[in-house]
């Protein structure tokens, strides 16, 4: 046990100490979680890592990982643009499908004996 004054910069001796621990001064980076949410609806395996690096950005931040937190947020926002596109491009590919397959059908003529 220490006997005196506490250190300067820590007021009352509790918290953490002065000195660039804790949180960092500023709002942390926008964490995209929402459009990594929407991204379920594109390509859910894909939007699932998604938002799993959303959710750790602000964690990250308030616990003065700068660098852990803009780290998630570029794997939010890689993951949230993979899902987006695959998505896209699974959607557009089964629409074509569905028009193929009406095509042949309105086009097939039907056979009587």
């Amino acid at each position: 046990m220490s006997y005196g004054p506490p250190p300067p910069g820590n007021p009352g001796g509790y918290g953490p100490p002065s000195g660039g621990y804790g949180a960092p001064g500023g709002t942390p980076p926008d964490n995209g979680l929402t459009w990594a949410i929407v991204a379920i609806f594109c390509c859910w395996p894909f939007a699932i890592p998604a938002i799993v690096n959303a959710t750790k950005v602000n964690d990250l931040w308030n616990r003065g990982d700068q660098g852990g937190a803009m780290e998630a947020q570029a794997q939010a926002k890689k993951w949230t643009k993979i899902a987006f596109i695959l998505g896209s491009i699974a959607y557009v590919l089964s629409i074509g499908f569905y028009i193929a397959i009406i095509a042949v059908a309105a086009t097939s003529t039907p056979t009587y004996y």
